[in-house]
């Protein structure tokens, strides 16, 4: 794995709509993100945060997507300094923030990798639409922007041709989807390990038959772990959790999996909230994540 890791923050809770996961960047950094990735033996370059600035309106005319014009203007300065980290060949992690961030990061991803693969971590599907969503909240609609469906000032961001593939895209631990989500991940054809897979076969064969789809005729494989993934025993802190998720152990061996298969090129972590947090335990989860991504071991 690249030895450079550059660390870019980005404190956006508007696509949530709701205060506190702006303050994730920071919580990750207290609970020793740059000195855990030292000590494994990168270098790490934090970048800072890119300012979010808050609206004095949640809408924008013509829409029912809360603060659109402020998300689409974050994710577009992200998917430029995305692409600017990889120009200079490192790896770029990301800490939010909601998960409206993915979009500016796969964006960015996706001008040097076009064909990347991702593994979508997450107990919801974040594919809903304009025309789908209950809530008008766009983090739960960035991966469906990112495949390239949504509003143009979203979907044109980094270009209009810079989508993934819906056949190298896998979700995992899912147990949250709207209506219009299940149908659309139907008709796209996007791979769901729901937790009913999970506690069938294991996470050690899901992680498995998930890395035979996103390595096969890709060019790299972006991981975008929303930390409501996890069961909200484990990461009390995010403003969306669901019950019945994935332990905390599970999610150490899937990015043990991840690390030994040495395919990653770019990563995100979003979604702590350390408002709803407890002694800030969802954020050092968080780290000690990233830590078993990105090869830490035990002996």
């Amino acid at each position: 794995m690249n030895s450079n890791i550059s660390i870019i923050g980005v404190p956006m809770d508007l696509g949530a709509d709701r205060r506190g996961v702006d303050m994730g960047p920071s919580a990750i950094r207290y609970a020793g993100v740059v000195e855990r990735l030292e000590k494994i033996g990168y270098t790490v370059h934090d970048e800072g945060d890119i300012v979010v600035r808050r609206p004095k309106q949640n809408t924008t005319a013509g829409t029912n997507l809360k603060y659109l014009d402020e998300i689409a203007r974050v994710n577009r300065e992200l998917c430029d300094a995305v692409s600017g980290e990889m120009k200079k060949g490192h790896f770029p992690l990301v800490i939010g923030g909601d998960h409206s961030i993915a979009i500016g990061t796969i964006a960015g991803v996706l001008q040097h990798r076009p064909k990347t693969g991702v593994i979508w971590y997450d107990a919801h599907g974040d594919m809903n639409t304009a025309e789908t969503s209950p809530s008008g909240n766009i983090h739960g609609m960035s991966l469906a922007v990112s495949l390239g469906y949504g509003h143009e000032s979203l979907t044109s961001i980094g270009g209009a041709d810079a989508n993934l593939d819906p056949e190298k895209t896998v979700l995992i631990g899912a147990r949250a989807l709207d209506p219009g989500e299940k149908e659309f991940i139907q008709k796209l054809g996007v791979k769901v390990f729901t937790m009913h897979e999970i506690d069938r076969m294991g996470m050690a064969r899901v992680m498995e038959e998930a890395l035979k789809i996103v390595t096969n005729g890709t060019d790299g494989v972006h991981l975008s772990l929303d930390l409501d993934g996890l069961d909200p025993h484990d990461c009390p802190g995010v403003g969306t959790p669901v019950i019945g998720g994935i332990s905390y152990r599970e999610s150490h061996l899937a990015m043990e999996i991840l690390a030994e298969a040495n395919v990653l090129t770019s990563a995100e972590f979003v979604e702590v909230n350390p408002i709803l947090d407890q002694m800030n335990q969802t954020a050092r989860v968080a780290v000690a994540l990233m830590g078993s991504v990105f090869g830490e071991k035990l002996l």
